[in-house]
Parts: C-alpha cells; structure tokens; sequence
C-alpha cells in the first residue's frame, strides 16, 4: 500500500499499513536506524522541554488539573516531530511484533532493530539532557524550570516497580494508539490533529513513556549535581520546596534505572507491542486472512 494515500485508511488498511511500516523500520539498514533512532530520542526530549517550561510554578497553584492539561497538549510535539521526521521511537517500535509473527523477519532481525532503536533513543535522550544543562535552562523563572524538572523526576524513580510497570502498559496503549491514527491520516494537519489528544491523555494522567524519561531523569539528575548554591538558594526551589540532599539521595542512576526505566520498558513492550499493535492487526487482518484460508480449503 503506499504511504502517499489520498484518502483516510479504514481499520483493516491501517491494520495493513501498520504491518508494512514495521516490517520496513524492521529491515532498514543498522546505520539509518541508529541515526533516526537518536534524532527520535532527541525530539522526545525537546516534547519534555515543553512539558517543563509550561509547569514552572504550578506545583503551588489551585489549577492542577488545567496544569497537566497543558503539560500533555506541550509534549504532544515531541511524538508529531518523531512522525512527521521518520525517526524511529522504541515505543513504536514494540510492534514490529507483527512482522516477526508473520514470519516476515527472524528473531535476530527483530532483536538487533529493537536494540539499535533503545540505545540510539538513549543517545538522543542523553545528548539533549547535555546540552539543556550546558545552556543553562534549568535556571529560567528563578530557578522554577530547573525546580519543576527534578519535582516531576523525583515523583517518576518514587513509584513502586509494579506501579511502573502497568504505567508503562497505560502510556504505550496510548502512544501506540496515536500511532495508529496517525496512520489512518491522509495530510500532515490530519496526523498531527491524530496525535494530540492520545498524548496529552497519557501525559495528563502521569502515565510513563521509557524514552522521555530517558531525557527527563538523567538531565534533572545532572541538574542537581551541577546547580551550585545559586540554583538551590532561587526563588523557584524555594517555592517547590526541594533542597539538594533530598534530590541528590532520591536521583540516582540506579534509582533511574531500576526503579523506573527497566519496569517501565516491559509495560512499554506490553501496553504497545500486544496489546495495541499485535491485538488491532490479528483482529483487522489475520482473522479475516484465516477465514479466507479455511473457506478455500
């Protein structure tokens, strides 16, 4: 099917459609994905960028609600740069599911891609958090922007592993579910209006994506190393009532990740490899494809 469809796609052509794309990222040379999979991680990023600047000081406001609302519209343009650039998103890519049960890639294809996609995402991820720090942003508001990242980094590494694990599963529903509209979509305004709601729904809700959290963490950690007394002496942190013993304890590497990338990675695999992709394309076309099978038989 080609990707220049003039026409929005119904269920069982983006189910096909669905299966094409991940068979192709599955395929692609190791170079271009690596490359596209660190622009991916990067895009993430700068969606999470946004996501901060618009929850500087709303820790002590009375709109939470509204707060969040906001947060999940600003980071909804992480996932449409990742679309509308071609850059290959572990999260996504869970559902390359499809092809490897279609027999159309082996277990090696389909286990080096999903590698290459993670560590090049965590290159992005990480090259972004650098240059945030380097640049100074964490100090914009009086400190609010760098006091807002390490509150909302703090509360990620201080669920339980199982509360991870099933908010992974929630997010990638959701991101996966964007996904798919996006790809029911015939224009550029259709994918990106496709797109916004899923996220800020995810977003909103506090649910937890392994790639942003890839920025997300690492920066608010390297922040808190590097902030100095001017930063924890600003009138944003004073307002969110952080102190650096209390970031430096509660942030470390392995707090981030064992107590929030590795459990939220398998929900990840779970909610958008299974649950989303693998269940939408057995119920859209291998069912029927079944069917169609037993009746010439």
């Amino acid at each position: 099917m080609s990707a220049e469809s003039t026409h929005s796609r119904y269920p069982a052509e983006t189910a096909r459609y669905l299966a094409h794309s991940m068979y192709a990222k599955a395929t692609s040379p190791a170079s271009k994905t690596f490359a596209l999979a660190i622009a991916a991680g990067f895009l993430i990023g700068l969606g999470f960028v946004f996501y901060v600047t618009t929850q500087m000081g709303a820790a002590g406001a009375g709109w939470y609600g509204l707060a969040k609302l906001v947060a999940g519209l600003s980071f909804s343009v992480g996932l449409i740069l990742v679309v509308l650039t071609g850059a290959d998103l572990f999260t996504s890519t869970t559902m390359t599911f499809i092809p490897l049960v279609q027999r159309r890639i082996t277990v090696g294809q389909w286990a080096k891609h999903w590698s290459i996609v993670y560590v090049g995402n965590l290159v992005g991820a990480l090259l972004l958090a650098g240059l945030i720090v380097a640049s100074g942003t964490y100090e914009q508001g009086h400190g609010a922007w760098g006091a807002a990242a390490i509150s909302t980094a703090m509360a990620k590494v201080s669920h339980t592993w199982t509360q991870a694990f099933f908010l992974g599963v929630l997010c990638n529903v959701l991101v996966c579910l964007a996904i798919w509209l996006a790809y029911t979509g015939a224009t550029t305004a259709d994918k990106i209006l496709a797109i916004i709601s899923p996220v800020a729904l995810f977003v909103a809700t506090g649910f937890e994506h392994s790639v942003a959290n890839m920025f997300l963490i690492p920066m608010s950690i390297i922040t808190s190393r590097v902030g100095g007394a001017e930063f924890w002496g600003s009138q944003g942190v004073a307002a969110a009532g952080l102190s650096a013993s209390t970031a430096e304890q509660t942030l470390t590497v392995p707090s981030f990740l064992l107590d929030n990338l590795i459990p939220v990675t398998l929900g990840n695999i779970v909610g958008g490899g299974l649950l989303i992709g693998l269940f939408l394309w057995w119920t859209h076309v291998r069912i029927d494809e079944r069917a169609a099978e037993k009746a010439a038989a």
